[in-house]
Parts: structure tokens; C-alpha cells; sequence
């Protein structure tokens, strides 16, 4: 069974594969209620999660799965117990291992360790399952290829991914960073030929302008879990790139907002762009769910 460990485990067709079937189970739900029934997936969560513990906990449920949820003072990964030993007892337990964890590494470790499917949830690398929710709701609006995404701030894991999914599905991607918080080259050069084999493009700049025309903008806490003493910083650094109203004005007269959530209203965006008629976080938030049941039917089989 295949992992998914980052959007680049999948090519092209299996993403876009993914992302129909998460629409389909969008609009019947009922089509895949109960399909692996008696299948036994883990929920590992190393950090605080909402969105991501409620729409992967509900959505194996829904298609029949017992969800074992474990946390990370549990388990103690890497610390209490080696990783690959963890990995091991897991795979004798259950069908599918799914883990938010801060370390990268640790993920590949265990999808090295462990026959049933790893699926990441968040890592200091990649968040792929919120990319899949996030080009859901981009295609509700219009086709991806061609679609022009701005993306503003830190040029995290959420960033990487939606690089990737951008460049695999034909889209033009602008990832506008202050100096020194790019996307990490290795990434960044993936996404260039996966947008080059694709008719998509790549753009890395700290240039606000960019976001001029852009059908889709999106941006990211400026601090994420694990960089709280980073916050009052980057505070400061990251101010310029605040979505305002008058930024988003300057996005294509049909554009949409995005933002993977939580939110801190004020700091990256503004009040007025989060309950902008055309903000579709909640839409977004939504897909989380879908797009569970999607990849899950994909990695586990119809």
C-alpha cells in the first residue's frame, strides 16, 4: 500500500484522482459510508490539533473505520520508546497509521517500519492532506489549470505542499515571503519541474505586488506551534504582508481568499478579509473532511 507522506508521493493522475473522489463524497456522502468497516486506523497527534483530529476522526467513521486517537505524551516518540519500535507495534494493531508530529523524519521512519499505509497529517516539512483541501476548494470555483495562487508569509509546510499540489495540477504559484523566510530550496526546485512538466509555474519573491491579479490569495500564521518565541519577531518582519482589504482589491475582481486556520485577526489578515464575501475558510475547513474520505478510499482501495 502506498504512503502519503508528502503530495509528491502521488503523480499527477492520482492527485487529481484524490481530489474527484473527495468531490464525489462531497455530494454523497452516503456512497462510501461504512466502506471499510472493521478496519482500525491511528490518529497520532504529537501536537494540538482541531480541524485536523475532528475532520479525520469523522471521516473514518464515517467509512466504517474504528479511529484509535493517541497523543504524543502517550507514546513518547523517540524518546520514550525508539521510533521504528513504535512504528512496528503499530502496524500489528491496525490498518493505517495516520501522525501529526513536529519531525519530518520520524514519519519517513515509520512508513520504513511499517507495512499498512502512513499518512501525514502535519510535519515541520509538509502539511499534503490540507492541500488536498485546499485545491478542492480552489477547483469549486474554477479549473485549477491556469488558476494563479498568491500565497503571503512564512514559507512553512503549509506552503510547501500547496507549492507542490499547485505545480503538479497546472497552476501558477506566488509564494511572497519577507528575506530569509522562503520556502526551502529543495522544495521549492521540485515544485519548478513538476510546474514545468505541468504548464504551471513557480514564483518565489518578497515582493507584496505579486499578489496583483491573483485568483486565489492565501496566507498562514506568521508563528506557528513550536515558534512562539519567535512570534514578537516576526511580528515585526512580517507586517508588510498582512492581507488587508486593500491588498486583496488587488487580486483578480473574482478572487478568493483562503487560510488554513486558526486565524489570528489582525495580525495576517484582517477582520474584513476573513468575513469577505468572497473568503472560503470555512468552505475550506469542510474539505478537510472530504478530502480525508477521498484519500482514504484511494490508499486503501474501492
Amino acid at each position: 500500500m502506498k504512503d502519503f507522506l508528502s503530495v509528491a508521493d502521488f503523480d499527477p493522475t492520482e492527485l487529481a484522482t484524490v481530489l474527484a473522489r473527495a468531490a464525489a463524497v462531497k455530494q454523497d456522502a452516503g456512497a462510501v459510508a461504512g466502506r471499510f468497516r472493521g478496519l482500525r486506523i491511528g490518529l497520532f497527534f504529537e501536537k494540538p490539533s482541531a480541524r485536523t483530529r475532528i475532520s479525520t476522526e469523522v471521516a473514518s467513521a464515517d467509512l466504517g473505520m474504528v479511529p484509535v486517537v493517541l497523543k504524543g505524551d502517550e507514546i513518547g516518540l523517540g524518546k520514550r520508546e525508539a521510533v521504528e519500535d513504535v512504528a512496528r507495534v503499530f502496524d500489528r494493531y491496525l490498518d493505517a497509521l495516520a501522525l501529526r508530529v513536529y519531525d519530518h523524519e520520524h514519519l519517513r521512519t515509520i512508513a520504513d517500519h511499517a507495512a499498512a499505509p502512513v499518512i501525514n497529517l502535519l510535519s515541520d516539512l509538509e502539511h499534503p492532506c490540507q492541500a488536498l483541501a485546499d485545491l478542492q476548494t480552489i477547483a469549486e470555483t474554477r479549473p485549477l489549470e491556469e488558476t494563479v495562487v498568491a500565497y503571503l508569509g512564512d514559507g512553512n509546510n503549509v506552503a510547501h505542499s500547496l507549492m507542490l499540489g499547485a505545480a503538479m495540477s497546472g497552476m501558477s504559484i506566488r509564494v511572497i515571503t519577507p528575506p530569509g523566510y522562503e520556502p526551502a530550496d529543495g522544495v521549492r526546485d521540485h515544485a519548478v519541474k513538476l510546474a514545468a512538466k505541468s504548464g504551471g509555474d513557480v514564483e518565489v519573491t518578497n515582493d507584496v505586488a505579486a499578489v496583483a491579479g491573483a485568483h486565489v490569495v492565501y496566507t498562514d500564521v506568521w508563528a506557528s506551534m513550536g515558534q512562539e518565541d519567535e512570534a514578537e519577531a516576526r511580528n515585526r518582519l512580517f507586517a508588510g504582508y498582512r492581507v488587508t482589504t486593500e491588498l486583496f482589491d488587488t487580486a483578480d475582481p473574482a478572487g478568493i481568499f483562503l487560510h488554513c486556520l486558526p486565524a489570528h485577526r489582525g495580525e495576517e489578515v484582517t477582520h474584513e478579509v476573513l468575513e469577505h464575501p468572497r473568503s472560503r475558510i470555512f468552505d475550506q475547513a469542510e474539505n478537510r473532511l472530504h478530502a480525508f474520505k477521498g484519500l482514504l478510499v484511494h490508499l486503501l482501495g474501492t
